[in-house]
């Protein structure tokens, strides 16, 4: 991806790339990817996929260096509530109630050589709690 500009589309478009790429790896991994960008009035999750018999609702953060942290650690307590509400609309909406379900982190860090693409299982609960930072 070409780096310059920092404005809102150039960074609307790293997150939609984003989005592609962590769609990508989470299918090469074995994830089922269900759906993309469920959104309601009061949050949105990028990705529901499927893994081994849990729905895992998947918030996708990236970042051009981790200079300033990774993309991982700007998820915080309301963002992830943000996305369980979602999360909870589309599980309704979808019959999902019944089935085990996570929340996970993918960070893609764009860097020179490629993008670097991490995958956090459990990275906050369903009230928006972080598992991992």
């Amino acid at each position: 991806m070409a780096s310059g500009g920092t404005g809102p589309g150039d960074r609307r478009a790293r997150g939609r790339e984003a989005e592609a790429i962590a769609a990508e790896f989470l299918a090469r991994e074995g994830f089922e990817i269900l759906d993309r960008n469920h959104g309601t009035r009061r949050g949105e999750v990028d990705l529901v996929c499927r893994e081994a018999g849990v729905i895992c609702f998947v918030e996708v953060r990236s970042r051009s260096s981790e200079a300033q942290g990774g993309p991982e650690e700007t998820v915080g307590r309301r963002k992830a509530r943000r996305v369980v509400t979602a999360a909870s609309d589309w599980a309704l909406r979808n019959g999902g109630l019944e089935q085990a379900m996570r929340f996970d982190v993918v960070a893609v860090t764009f860097e020179e050589a490629g993008p670097r693409v991490e995958l956090y299982r459990g990275a906050f609960d369903g009230e928006g709690k972080p598992g991992l930072w």
